[in-house]
């Protein structure tokens, strides 16, 4: 007899975009899902990046590949994810003769990439955005918008856990069960119940972001990543309507978003060995102020709300040497561990944007039915997500917490 859907078994490890996005394509499509995340669900890099729904311009002229995801899974995302976006687009900001001769390639760029463009004389870009710096040359209009971090992650685990998957907060994977190259399960530390315990898989999904790589390594596993920190301000007040981006390849504190009643300034870009406690050097939040100001001269007397880090898990490149982490490309990678390692039963997905989680969710899912002989399409593009309370009012109707 066949076995059911709800007979293969998928862990997932990683709370954030990419876990809840692969918690919630698997379960849609009827594997039975238990995703592990050693703290709150979107507590790593997710709950920490800037806020962009990026349209893919600022990638379409150093990162073609990045930029089609982007805008691909920018309309995506306001379909099956209405309500969770400020939807007020972005403008791409001229402010120098080199970010003049930087048009033309950006606008080409766009256009191929499938970026819609509106171009703004000085006069009018002014009237879009009066806090402008009124030196601006040129502006063009594309689709980004503002987004809530944790909101829209959390409809991705609420439809998830509808669709029944088990979401296990506070629960640390320490280590992988395998054995005669083949990955069969996790190790798992309950943070709460302070007790340790084995959970078979027939596939585990590494989807943990900045720590893919300690996951991996607990298989023998080298997951090539290169770790790139970024440094984001915080300042009281909405200086700005849309997001803002300098028009130049991407650089240190080129955006500027309104989130709520902050407008919020990033970032800077470095490489670091370990993903956890990434520093806020004072040195980078100064620079937040200094490049935003040139966008929006408020922003230089602008009260300080917050200064954070969030670490980039980024696919290192065999070409580019990655001494700051803009070198590398923005797009994602699916390893079948089995394909490039020898190692079954483990699939790591990495890389990537907040912006194309479903994308990469999609990718792993495939690898993962692929490998269990499961012909179940990908719904995820076309299936409107639950609200992001519904985590937390559901959850509480299940398990009474």
């Amino acid at each position: 007899m066949a076995r059911s859907l709800r007979g293969w078994h998928v862990v997932v490890v990683g709370g954030g975009a990419t876990g809840g996005g692969v918690a919630h394509d698997l379960s849609l499509r009827g594997l039975r899902v238990t995703l592990l995340e050693r703290g709150e669900l979107t507590s790593g890099t997710t709950g920490r990046h800037h806020g962009v729904l990026h349209s893919g311009g600022r990638y379409a002229v150093s990162d073609r590949e990045s930029a089609t995801e982007c805008i691909k899974e920018n309309r995506i995302l306001r379909r099956i994810a209405p309500g969770s976006f400020e939807c007020n687009g972005g403008l791409f900001v001229a402010l120098t003769d080199e970010d003049m001769d930087h048009v033309p390639s950006f606008l080409n760029a766009c256009e191929a990439s499938g970026i819609p463009t509106t171009v703004h004389e000085p006069a009018a870009a002014l009237q879009l955005e009066p806090n402008l710096n009124p030196g601006v040359k040129l502006a063009v209009a594309v689709p980004d918008a503002s987004v809530d971090p944790m909101r829209l992650v959390l409809r991705f685990f609420a439809t998830a856990q509808r669709n029944g998957a088990d979401l296990r907060t506070f629960t640390e994977v320490t280590g992988l069960v395998h054995s005669n190259g083949m990955v069969t399960g996790v190790l798992a530390h309950d943070l709460v119940l302070q007790r340790d315990y084995e959970l078979s898989a027939d596939v585990v999904v590494n989807a943990a972001g900045p720590w893919s790589g300690q996951v991996g390594a607990c298989a023998g596993i080298d997951v090539p990543m290169q770790l790139s920190p970024g440094v984001l301000l915080a300042v009281r007040g909405r200086y700005c309507g849309r997001v803002l981006n300098r028009l130049h390849n991407p650089s240190d504190g080129d955006i500027i978003l309104p989130q709520r009643e902050l407008s919020v300034i990033g970032t800077t870009s470095w490489v670091v060995d370990d993903p956890d406690v990434p520093p806020v050097p004072a040195d980078h939040v100064a620079k937040m102020y200094a490049e935003g100001a040139k966008l929006v001269p408020a922003i230089a007397s602008a009260q300080r709300r917050s200064a954070w880090s969030a670490v980039r898990p980024l696919v290192a490149s065999s070409t580019a040497t990655a001494a700051t982490g803009r070198e590398l490309s923005r797009t994602f990678q699916c390893f079948d561990h089995k394909q490039t390692d020898g190692v079954e039963g483990l699939v790591t997905i990495t890389g990537g944007k907040a912006t194309t989680l479903r994308a990469m969710a999609e990718s792993a899912a495939d690898v993962v039915c692929a490998k269990l002989g499961i012909d179940v399409p990908c719904s995820t593009a076309d299936t409107v997500l639950a609200p992001h309370s519904a985590y937390y009012t559901e959850r509480s109707a299940r398990y009474g917490t």
